[in-house]
C-alpha cells in the first residue's frame, strides 16, 4: 500500500469535494476527506467513500469496440478504430454537412478536459449542435438568469441569515461546499432561518423553520404568493429597487393583484405560514437561495425560476454578505450567446445547448436537416434522457454513433464505434462548476494510476481523430513547439503572435495547445494544456481578484493550477464586484421580462393539476438518496440500503393500494411500465410517489451473471411533457397508476 495520502476529488456530485486517498496496486484501498482543499475544507459524504466501484468495476473497457454485421462487437486497434471514424464523420459532413453531425455530453460530474478538447474536432466538421445533462436541468433558469442581469448567481448559505431551498434538498444533493456543516449550523443558530419549498418531508425539510408542503407541480403558486406578500405588505427594499433596478414598479403592479389566499389553498399551504416565511425574508439582513431539480423538472419550471429569484432581489439581498452573487468562472459551463433554434423542431436552443427531450425527434423523421451521426462522450443519454425505447430507436437509425466512455453503456451498445476512455482517477481531469463568491477555487486532479492497458484520456483521443483529419501540420505548430520548449513567457509571446498570422489555429485552440505546450508539462500532465487559456482569460476577465488570490498573471494563475494538487483559489472578489460581474451595461438588474409576467397572470386560470383518473398519481422519477449516485457506479454492491431502489409512496396510498413494505407494485404511466419494490413512507403526501436516480443499469455481478437491479426512471417519462421555454423534462411531475402485484405474478418491468 501507498505510505502517502495522495490528493484527488470525488466525482459523485457537483461539489466534487477534495479526498485523498491511499492505494493499493490499482485500488483506492482508503479514503478521507482532504483538509487541504480550500472549498471543502476535508468535508466529505458517504459516496465518496465507495469510489473504487467506479475505479475497479467489471464493466471496464480496455479496447476499441467495432459493432459488426450481425450487431456483436469485436476488438480493434487504436489505429484501426481512429482512421475509420474519423473518415465516417468526413464522409458525413461531406455528403450532408457538419451540421448534421450532433455531440452529445462533454463530461459527467468532474469529468469535464475532455469535452474541452472535442471542441477542436467537431469544429473542423462543421457540427454546430450540441446537449448534456444540464439541457435536462438548468436552461429554463439560465433563460431567466441571462435577461435579469446577464450571469449566473449563487448564494452564500455559509454566511446567509436566512437560506431558501426551491425543490432541494441539499443534505442529501450536497450542490455547495460543506453542504451538510453549513445546514448544521443554520439549524442551531437562532438567528438565523431555514425555508424548504417541497411536497416531500425531505432531510432539509425537517431541519427547517419553515416547511411550505406544497402539493406536487403547484411551486409556482407558492412562489407567486410569498412574492406576492412582499410587494401588498409592503416588505420590499425600496432604496435598493430605485438604485439597482429597471421595471420593479411594472412587476409589482402585477404582484399586487395575486389572490394570497386563494393560491395557499391551490398550493396546499397554509396562509399563514406563507405570510410568516414572506415576512422573515423580508426582515433578514441576507437571504440565499437555491432551486434544484424540484422544480426544474417539474411544471412551470422556468416561471419557478423567476420567481423565486424575485424574493431575493425585491428584498435586496444582493451584493452583501450572506446573500445572492455573480461569480468569477475558471471555465463557464454556460454559453451567454442567446438563444437560437435545433433543426427539425425549431426547439429553443439555450446557451448552447439542445433540449435533450427533443434528441429523439431530431433524428427520427425524414426531415433533410435531421441528424445523421452523433458523439456521445462521458453520458449515457439511451437512459438519462426521457423515453429510452424511443432514444434507443433513434440512436439505432443512425448513420454512425461513436461513443467515448470507460465502460459498456446502455448507449453504447447502440453504437457503431465504442472508444475506451482512461477512467478519472487515471489521467489529469477537472470539473467546471465554479460558482462561489467572494472565493472561487478550481481544482486540477493529478492522475493516481497509468491508464488500463488499452484505454486513452479523451484529450488524446480527440487529438488523434483530428489528427487524421489532416488540417493542421506540423509546420502549423512548429513555432509554438519551439517556443514551449524555452518556457513560459516565449510560448506566452509567440501563441498570440501566432495566431494572429495563423486565425485558422483559432479553431482548433484546445488541439494546439495539447500538441504544443502539453509535451512540457509536468508527466501525465499534457491534458492539462487547455486550462492555460482558460488561465489567461481568467486573469483577463478578473483581473483584481485574481491578484488577489495570489496570482500575478494568466501564466502564474496557471502554474498554481499545475502545482495546487488539492486544488487552488483563483479569485477573492469583494461584495461591490457583483455590480462589475453584473453582464448588463447599465449595472442593473432588468426585472420585467414580459412571457413571466404573462405566466403569472395566468396562474389564475391555469390548472394547477396533470393527474387524471386514468393516471392519479404523481411519479417524481429520479429521487436522490443516500445511497444512489449517478451512472457511473454501476455495480451495486456500495449500497448498504435501498438496494432495489424502492419505490416510496405514502401511507394513505398504501393503504387504499393494499401495499405494505417489501411488496411488488406495477406502476404504469403513458410511456411504459414497470415493477418495483415498496417502500411506505410518512414523508410522501398523498398521490405523490418516487423513485431513485441510479437504478436500472446492467452489470456482470461476480459470477459473471448480468444483472439489472431497479427500475430505468427514464423508462416511465415520456419526451413531450417539457417546459415550453427551455424543453427542460418534467420528471418529477409524471402522472402515473399503481396497482398491487399479486405474489406468483410478478413478470418482467
Amino acid at each position: 500500500m501507498s505510505a502517502d495520502w495522495q490528493p484527488t476529488a470525488c466525482i459523485l456530485c457537483e461539489c466534487n469535494c477534495g479526498i485523498v486517498v491511499q492505494t493499493e496496486g490499482r485500488t483506492l484501498a482508503r479514503i478521507r476527506g482532504d483538509k487541504d482543499n480550500p472549498a471543502s475544507q476535508g468535508y466529505t459524504c458517504n459516496k465518496a467513500l465507495r469510489l473504487d466501484h467506479y475505479q475497479n468495476n467489471r464493466a471496464r473497457l480496455t479496447s476499441p469496440m467495432r459493432r459488426r454485421a450481425d450487431g456483436n462487437y469485436e476488438e480493434i486497434d487504436w489505429d484501426t478504430a481512429i482512421a475509420e471514424i474519423a473518415a465516417g464523420f468526413r464522409r458525413i459532413a461531406e455528403t450532408y454537412g457538419g451540421e448534421k453531425i450532433f455531440y452529445y455530453g462533454g463530461g459527467g460530474q468532474g469529468n469535464h478536459l475532455g469535452g474541452a478538447y472535442s471542441s477542436s474536432f467537431l469544429k473542423l466538421l462543421g457540427s454546430r449542435y450540441r446537449s448534456n445533462a444540464l439541457a435536462q436541468e438548468k436552461t429554463g433558469e439560465n433563460w431567466v438568469d441571462v435577461q435579469l442581469y446577464g450571469g449566473h448567481t449563487r448564494g452564500e448559505f455559509e454566511h446567509a441569515e436566512v437560506s431558501v431551498f426551491v425543490g432541494k434538498n441539499p443534505w442529501m444533493s450536497q450542490s455547495f461546499p460543506r453542504a451538510r456543516t453549513v445546514l448544521n449550523d443554520i439549524a442551531k443558530d437562532p438567528a438565523r432561518s431555514m425555508v424548504v419549498i417541497d411536497p416531500v418531508v425531505t432531510d432539509t425539510a425537517k431541519m427547517a423553520d419553515f416547511h411550505l408542503r406544497v402539493k406536487p407541480g403547484t411551486d409556482a403558486w407558492c412562489l407567486a404568493a410569498l412574492a406576492g406578500i412582499l410587494v401588498q405588505e409592503k416588505l420590499c427594499n425600496e432604496a435598493f429597487l430605485a438604485e439597482h433596478v429597471d421595471g420593479a414598479d411594472e412587476v409589482r403592479e402585477v404582484l399586487q393583484t395575486i389572490p394570497v389566499g386563494e393560491y395557499a389553498q391551490r398550493s396546499g399551504v397554509d396562509e399563514e405560514l406563507l405570510r410568516a416565511a414572506a415576512r422573515r425574508i423580508a426582515a433578514a439582513d441576507s437571504v440565499a437561495v437555491f432551486e434544484d431539480l424540484g422544480v426544474q423538472q417539474a411544471p412551470n419550471s422556468t416561471l419557478c425560476s423567476y420567481l423565486n429569484k424575485l424574493l431575493w432581489i425585491l428584498t435586496g439581498s444582493f451584493a452583501k454578505r450572506g446573500g445572492q452573487h455573480l461569480h468569477s468562472s475558471f471555465a463557464p459551463l454556460f454559453s451567454l450567446s442567446g438563444v437560437g433554434r435545433s433543426p427539425v423542431t425549431g426547439a429553443p436552443i439555450i446557451a448552447g445547448l439542445m433540449p435533450s427531450n427533443v434528441v429523439p425527434q431530431e433524428i427520427l423523421t425524414d426531415h433533410p436537416d435531421r441528424f445523421r451521426a452523433m458523439i456521445v462522450e462521458s453520458a449515457n443519454p439511451a437512459h438519462s434522457i426521457a423515453d429510452s425505447e424511443n432514444c434507443r430507436a433513434a440512436f439505432e437509425s443512425l448513420e454512425l454513433l461513436v461513443v467515448v466512455d470507460v465502460a459498456m453503456t446502455e448507449t453504447a451498445r447502440l453504437a457503431h464505434y465504442v472508444l475506451p476512455a482512461a477512467s478519472q482517477f487515471e489521467k489529469p481531469e477537472a470539473t467546471f462548476f465554479n460558482f462561489e463568491f467572494p472565493r472561487n477555487e478550481f481544482h486540477l486532479r493529478h492522475p493516481l494510476f497509468e491508464p488500463v492497458t488499452g484505454t486513452l484520456p479523451e484529450p488524446e483521443i480527440w487529438a488523434r481523430l483530428v489528427r487524421a483529419l489532416g488540417v493542421v501540420s506540423d509546420d502549423d505548430l512548429r513555432p509554438l513547439r519551439e517556443a514551449a520548449r524555452e518556457g513560459r513567457d516565449a510560448y506566452t509571446s509567440a501563441f498570440f503572435t501566432e495566431l494572429a498570422a495563423n486565425p485558422a489555429l483559432g479553431k482548433v485552440l484546445p488541439y494546439v495547445l495539447y500538441e504544443t505546450l502539453g509535451p512540457t508539462l509536468p508527466a501525465g500532465l499534457a491534458g492539462a494544456a487547455a486550462l492555460w487559456g482558460l488561465a489567461q482569460k481568467a486573469a483577463v476577465a478578473y483581473p483584481d481578484a485574481v491578484r488577489r488570490a495570489g496570482h500575478a498573471d494568466g501564466n502564474a494563475l496557471f502554474d498554481a493550477v499545475l502545482t495546487g494538487k488539492s486544488g487552488v483559489t483563483f479569485s477573492v472578489h469583494e461584495y461591490e464586484d457583483d455590480w462589475a460581474l453584473m453582464g448588463r451595461p447599465d449595472r442593473k438588474i432588468k426585472l420585467v421580462i414580459p412571457e413571466m409576467l404573462a405566466d403569472i397572470r395566468a396562474l389564475g386560470t391555469a390548472a394547477a393539476e396533470l393527474t387524471s383518473a386514468e393516471f392519479p398519481i404523481v411519479l417524481s422519477a429520479g429521487e436522490r438518496r443516500a445511497f444512489t449516485a449517478n451512472d457511473i457506479l454501476r455495480d451495486p454492491s456500495w449500497r448498504k440500503r435501498d438496494v432495489d431502489g424502492a419505490l416510496r409512496i405514502s401511507v394513505e396510498d398504501a393503504a387504499e393500494l393494499g401495499l405494505v413494505d417489501g411488496a411488488r407494485a406495477r406502476i404504469t404511466t403513458a410511456a411504459g411500465s414497470a415493477e418495483a419494490v415498496i417502500e411506505v413512507s410518512e414523508t410522501m403526501l398523498a398521490g405523490h410517489a418516487a423513485l431513485p436516480n441510479g437504478f436500472g443499469l446492467d452489470f456482470v455481478d461476480a459470477d459473471g451473471q448480468t444483472r439489472v437491479p431497479g427500475v430505468a426512471p427514464n423508462a416511465l417519462t415520456s419526451t413531450d411533457w417539457r417546459d415550453p421555454y427551455a424543453g427542460t423534462p418534467w420528471h418529477k411531475h409524471v402522472p402515473a397508476r399503481i396497482e398491487a402485484v399479486a405474489a406468483g405474478l410478478v413478470t418482467a418491468g
